[in-house]
């Protein structure tokens, strides 16, 4: 027996329109699901995105199928990266300057993949990152 991946990876913030806005703009992200004032899920491959507005999930009970959802919620930006096929990133690169995306960094790791950092409109740093990077 053995964890075989990450299926969801979960944002936190207040600023759900224009995280939105934002991630519908990127290349294999897609809305699936949205609760006005409480979450956006997103489609990414074969992971999900999970976006919610603490102010609910931290103090409202949600349930599903009679079950309930633990409360959850957190402050302040954090860390995700997302994979994407080798040698795309100068395509991801000019994707970020017709969208107006300041890149923060770009690093060539030590086994030559490259990453490119950069913020949502709530502060967290977003990475995009070639396959093999963990390789």
């Amino acid at each position: 027996m053995e964890i075989t991946g990450i299926i969801e990876t979960c944002l936190y913030s207040e600023k759900l329109l224009a995280l939105k806005q934002f991630y519908e703009r990127l290349p294999g992200v897609s809305l699936i699901a949205e609760e006005k004032g409480r979450h956006l899920f997103f489609r990414c491959g074969f992971q999900m995105l999970l976006i919610f507005d603490p102010n609910h999930t931290s103090v409202e009970q949600t349930e599903v199928n009679g079950k309930r959802i633990p409360l959850h919620g957190a402050k302040g930006a954090i860390h995700i990266a997302f994979s994407v096929q080798n040698n795309t990133i100068d395509q991801w690169k000019s994707l970020m300057k017709r969208n107006s995306i300041p890149i923060e960094s770009e690093v060539t790791w030590p086994n030559g993949s490259v990453s490119i950092y950069f913020r949502d409109p709530a502060g967290n740093s977003l990475e995009i990152a070639e396959q093999g990077l963990w390789n």
